[in-house]
């Protein structure tokens, strides 16, 4: 098993491929069990992708179990690689390759070495392997020359893996440094650790659901509820109970309903797999409110 390349099908491939790939240039190997020069080439991508360590990612897809697939990007012969980039093909070839010719392919798109333990790391994050990018991030960070300036991204980075793993103390150890480049994704994420400590004092949501259920009009205890799931790092829930408010009573508590969605957008869109669902109720609000 690899972390760098992975068999992908139809089912899985937004989540595993699409959206890997507006971090990390995925290529994509059509092949089929049938096609003698896909098992010439398939070895030759595997290698390459271990050796890259995550500057790129390999995704390997059965063009018979995936007619669909291979329908879309126009596979008419195997074997066909494509390279995704930003989520939108970027160039291919098909047919056979010499290992020389692969890696010239490959060096066209490959993140650069600099970026190796971010690249790394963010490969891992997108497929929801928080402690595999950790044990990327934490030791980038402990091996850094103390002389050299502090790496903010790979800082934030890794505060960002531990909030998602709960380890709280260590990422506000981190967070804690001075931040001057990326102060506002240091400040939004230092907000998340706050609701994530308070989701944990209050514990359980069941008696905000009992209250609320007595009264829906209750929006102080619905805002509760939308603080707590954000805590708890069920944002699309957290930012639908905060949009109930709004659409009951838009002008309670001066607009809290409206703050608070404010509020979540920013700690929120800190990570930009939640690009999309930030836009979702951004435009919810807009519309409740025009």
């Amino acid at each position: 098993m690899s972390d760098f390349h992975f068999d992908a099908s139809l089912q899985d491939f937004e989540t595993r491929v699409l959206h890997a790939s507006l971090n990390t240039p995925v290529l994509l190997d059509f092949w089929a069990e049938w096609c003698a020069p896909c098992k010439t080439l398939k070895p030759i991508l595997e290698k390459l992708a271990d050796e890259y360590q995550g500057r790129f990612l390999l995704a390997k897809i059965d063009a018979d179990a995936n007619p669909d697939l291979a329908r879309y990007f126009g596979v008419r012969s195997i074997p066909t690689a494509v390279m995704l980039v930003g989520g939108q093909p970027a160039d291919g070839f098909t047919g056979e390759r010499t290992e020389a010719e692969v890696r010239a392919f490959i060096d066209r798109f490959a993140l650069p070495p600099a970026l190796d333990h971010r690249a790394k790391a963010a490969a891992l994050a997108q497929v929801g392997n928080w402690e595999g990018a950790l044990e990327i991030l934490l030791p980038a960070i402990a091996t850094r020359p103390k002389d050299q300036p502090l790496d903010e991204p790979l800082n934030l980075d890794a505060a960002n893996a531990l909030i998602e793993v709960g380890r709280l103390d260590e990422a506000e150890a981190l967070l804690a440094l001075e931040y001057v480049a990326e102060a506002g994704r240091s400040e939004a994420l230092k907000a998340r650790i706050a609701l994530a400590r308070n989701a944990g004092d209050i514990g359980d949501d069941k008696p905000l659901l009992e209250k609320l259920a007595a009264n829906p009009d209750d929006h102080d205890t619905r805002l509760t509820l939308s603080r707590f799931l954000a805590g708890q790092g069920h944002y699309e829930e957290a930012l639908a109970a905060a949009l109930e408010v709004v659409r009951r009573d838009r002008h309670y508590d001066d607009g809290a309903g409206r703050r608070t969605l404010l509020e979540l957008f920013n700690i929120i869109g800190v990570a930009e797999q939640n690009d999309a669902l930030v836009r979702k109720y951004r435009r919810a609000l807009s519309s409740l409110l025009n």
